[in-house]
């Protein structure tokens, strides 16, 4: 069992997912491990919270159940054109994940559901 996405965005194991928005954040400056939703696991406190960071489009993927929800149309373009910006920074290829080729593929699938208008559902 796995994560999958409408407009073909993602589909994969959440593990993969989890690693991928890491690195993502990484690449902005941000640790998610230290953000609340995700620090609990790690450090056992509530994290960060997200509105103490600098506003990002970047942030409705980062801070997104990875079980469910959707990603609002209307967020759809500005995320695209967030990722298209770091898409250069990140490797091309890692122990055999590409991070690169899976952020082109959700790239490409925001857009499609952008073009009509529809929500990005994580299922």
């Amino acid at each position: 069992m796995g994560l999958d996405t409408s407009h073909d965005c993602y589909h994969g194991s959440y593990r993969y997912f989890h690693q991928w928005r890491k690195e993502i954040a990484e690449m902005v400056g941000i640790d998610l491990d230290l953000m609340r939703g995700f620090a609990h696991y790690k450090v056992g406190s509530p994290g960060i919270p997200w509105e103490n960071l600098k506003p990002d489009a970047l942030h409705v993927l980062l801070n997104h159940s990875d079980c469910g929800g959707y990603i609002e149309a209307a967020d759809c373009a500005p995320l695209a054109d967030r990722l298209e910006e770091i898409l250069p920074l990140l490797p091309e290829e890692d122990d055999s994940q590409n991070w690169r080729e899976t952020t082109q593929r959700f790239i490409d699938g925001l857009r499609l559901a952008a073009s009509k208008g529809e929500p990005v559902e994580f299922c």
